[in-house]
């Protein structure tokens, strides 16, 4: 009685004031009252409660979901704040989405907690607090320090073997230290520190994986040779039918790399096979290994749809397309996904060379909308990028500008899929070019829907009459100028 009355006060006063300074002092005041009466629930009480402050709202709403399934719709006040009373929450994962960004949070029993984003700066503005919150902020932290190894890590991928590893290896040794740091200091359950280990580890096993596949892509050389059976000693450690797992995105990528490099170092001795036969080669054996590896259907099915969502992102070739899903559908046996499935490839055949790139609607730097159509009338280089992502902002910048100078008559465009536009100026004036054209997407569901963007590194190439040469490749392609030529 005394939690939920101590708990029903803090919430009253989180609804009185709405700066940050009154919001975390509130925060704090939540995170003293529940914890003070941390005693007094009974064994059978799984009461728990959620609520918080989201700053630049995108919609009225924060949806709070636990397996990908919407348990409750949170809606916002006049306040951008929301509230919540579960009277029964059973411990573990969840996850809370305010479209089109989302995070976890982990509840053990009887937790309140409270949570600030800022839709602008999402990953970055997130703080919990209240009973409950240091596991959560732990878990923040450690994802924005996995986020930062990944994008400063790329040129480490372009490094011989033996310093490749040094380096992954130096770099895990740090988060290993904070990890076991906060786990001494904060005495977590048993429960939350298997997230916290797939959280750790699955980063540096990905980074293992991602490392053969990216180095060929960067370089051109194939290292598939030098590589000793010691280095993939984690795959030994993975409990691949861990239905537990299959929701966290720290697992599922792992999964996903490491499926695409056995598939490639199955692929690589065939010397003699095109690179469209490559393609499909190695799509179909990561669906036969997905198929022996996983003996859960749930787990079998969601990892062969991820598989086959990439490739179609990848091998456009019409032959192929219909080999492969073939053998997606004598495999699979979800027919809701395998609907979804269909309707992305119709998208994808409108991406097709030769046919005009579907017109969508994009800001101007002034504010005002044009069609892409008006801007696709020649040879052009469209890419895309994120104010979250500084460094893949300076690189591709780098490549654009060589790009430029080798093929002056190309036109590059550059799309930002961020929401704020006063954000995306303040950054052109920091990176724009004047040897590139910028602007912001309006819709970011019609740029998904039209372009299938799902990737930063995706890039779009136009022919002389403005139809579309190449819709699928990356910028950082070691091939990329052939496809220019």
């Amino acid at each position: 009685m005394y939690t939920t009355t101590f708990v029903l006060i803090a919430h009253f006063i989180l609804l009185m004031k709405t700066d940050k300074t009154y919001f975390l002092l509130k925060l704090a005041l939540i995170g003293l009252l529940t914890q003070s009466c941390q005693n007094q629930f009974s064994p059978n009480d799984y009461t728990a409660y959620f609520g918080g402050e989201v700053i630049n709202p995108t919609s009225n709403y924060v949806l709070f979901l636990k397996n990908n399934e919407v348990i409750d719709t949170l809606l916002l006040d006049q306040d951008n704040k929301f509230f919540k009373k579960f009277d029964t929450l059973q411990p573990g994962l969840y996850t809370f989405k305010h479209d089109p960004e989302y995070q976890y949070v982990y509840f053990d029993k009887n937790d309140s907690i409270l949570v600030r984003l800022n839709s602008v700066d999402f990953d970055e503005s997130v703080v919990f607090c209240g009973r409950g919150d240091e596991k959560n902020n732990f878990l923040i932290e450690l994802y924005l320090k996995n986020t930062k190894d990944h994008q400063e890590g790329f040129e480490a991928f372009d490094l011989d073997v033996k310093k490749f590893i040094q380096h992954a290896d130096s770099s895990q040794k740090k988060r290993n230290a904070f990890y076991h740091s906060k786990k001494r200091d904060l005495q977590w359950s048993e429960g939350f520190d298997k997230i916290a280990m797939t959280a750790l580890m699955y980063h540096h096993y990905a980074k293992k994986e991602i490392y053969p596949m990216m180095h060929k892509l960067r370089t051109g050389n194939d290292i598939h040779d030098q590589i000793t059976p010691e280095y993939y000693a984690h795959r030994n450690k993975i409990k691949y039918n861990d239905e537990a797992l299959m929701h966290y995105s720290s697992f599922v990528r792992y999964l996903s790399h490491m499926l695409s490099n056995v598939s490639f170092e199955n692929i690589s001795e065939q010397i003699n096979l095109t690179e469209s036969e490559q393609e499909i080669e190695m799509a179909i054996i990561k669906l036969n290994i997905a198929d022996t590896l996983f003996k859960n259907e749930y787990t079998r099915n969601r990892i062969l749809d991820q598989i086959t969502f990439n490739y179609l992102l990848e091998d456009q070739n019409v032959n192929n397309t219909e080999r492969f899903l073939k053998r997606y559908h004598e495999l699979s046996t979800n027919d809701d996904k395998k609907s979804e499935i269909r309707s992305i490839v119709n998208s994808i055949q409108n991406l097709s060379p030769n046919k005009s790139l579907p017109n969508i609607s994009l800001i101007k730097y002034d504010g005002s909308e044009i069609d892409s159509k008006h801007l696709m009338t020649q040879k052009s280089v469209i890419f895309f990028w994120t104010e979250n992502s500084e460094r893949h902002l300076e690189s591709i910048h780098k490549k654009v500008k060589l790009y430029k100078e080798e093929f002056p008559n190309y036109q590059f465009i550059a799309i930002n899929i961020d929401t704020s536009h006063d954000d995306w100026r303040e950054h052109l004036k920091k990176y724009k070019c004047n040897d590139i054209q910028y602007f912001k997407m309006k819709d970011f569901e019609k740029l998904k829907e039209k372009w299938v963007i799902t990737k930063l590194h995706r890039t779009i190439i136009l022919d002389e009459k403005g139809n579309i040469d190449h819709a699928f490749v990356n910028l950082f392609d070691a091939k990329f100028t052939s496809y220019l030529k």
